[in-house]
């Protein structure tokens, strides 16, 4: 086991902790400064030469920070001969930019992938991506992780009958459907009109949340505007009451008072970004831990076992 090290960027020190505890393995040293004007100062403190090396880094806030943090420490790998990179990115920063939706916009998720590629990055490893087709932005192997699995775990042990699993917008349906199969329990869609970036309307609710447990379901909780426009819908519509289920707590701007004024019961998070301060002390926030997921990834993919196996 001494031919691959981790390392971890400033972005997630706690889930770097956790998963080299799962692994039994030391956090491989690297120190990570900033020069007064705020360029980023990496040095790698030990032998990487003929080894595999994993690189711990969500690209979350500061994003662009973080993203140039992780960028140089490849780039510093690849020049201290490692045999090979992988990019262990819990939270990929910029993928709600995936696609063209008016004119004269860059496809910001195909540009981060580059930028990964050119600094000398062999493989990617990261969680529940925005959007699939993602993955055929590299032209290098990327493991897309989900955290269904540990979801599914807590939805079964907490809530036991009368659930509705919903999506808050048509393109989360096909992840809601999978979900609901799962847990043998119906589904709900909701019908939202986008007026702006990080603005929603939530308009109608199409299914039957009358007197049941909803659980709303999304890959990422930004400004909690879908999650309260829609909690506040299914509210309307009936609903006994309503939880959240979502991998990324971005939770930027006013999203933990949003969320503390809505009618959400509670949301569950995983630990794939921090909780900034004020989110941590919000009760109605629980966070799951990735780290054995990570780190079963990791260790399957330096052995060269399946990745999917994990999920089936």
């Amino acid at each position: 086991m001494n031919d691959y090290v981790i390392f971890s960027g400033n972005s997630t020190p706690e889930l770097s902790n956790k998963i080299c505890d799962y692994l039994k393995v030391p956090l491989g040293g690297a120190k990570v400064k900033t020069f007064s004007d705020g360029e980023i100062q990496i040095e790698i403190n030990e032998n990487v030469r003929a080894k595999d090396v994993f690189v711990i880094q969500s690209t979350c806030f500061p994003v662009n920070d973080n993203l140039v943090e992780l960028l140089l420490m490849i780039d510093a790998f690849k020049r201290s001969s490692a045999r090979r990179i992988t990019a262990v990115i819990p939270y990929y920063g910029y993928s709600r930019q995936d696609k063209k939706v008016a004119p004269r916009v860059p496809i910001s998720a195909r540009l981060v992938a580059d930028l990964l590629i050119v600094a000398g990055t062999n493989r990617v490893i990261t969680m529940d991506l925005h959007a699939g087709q993602i993955q055929g932005f590299f032209n290098i192997p990327v493991d897309n992780l989900f955290a269904a699995p540990f979801i599914i775990d807590y939805i079964r042990s907490t809530f036991r009958d009368n659930l509705v699993i919903v999506s808050p917008d048509a393109g989360g349906a096909e992840r809601a459907r999978a979900y609901a199969k799962r847990l043998n329990c119906d589904l709900a869609v909701i019908d939202k009109r986008r007026e702006a970036p990080n603005k929603a309307k939530a308009m109608s609710v199409i299914g039957e949340v009358k007197g049941k447990v909803a659980i709303i379901l999304d890959d990422m909780v930004d400004t909690a505007g879908t999650l309260t426009e829609a909690s506040a819908a299914i509210m309307e519509y009936g609903a006994k009451e309503v939880h959240a289920c979502c991998s990324h707590p971005v939770l930027s701007g006013p999203s933990v008072q949003r969320i503390k004024d809505s009618a959400l019961k509670s949301i569950i998070v995983t630990d794939s970004i921090p909780l900034r301060e004020e989110a941590s002390k919000c009760t109605k926030i629980k966070v799951l831990s990735i780290s054995k997921l990570v780190g079963e990834a990791i260790i399957r993919s330096y052995n060269g076992d399946s990745v999917t196996s994990l999920f089936v």
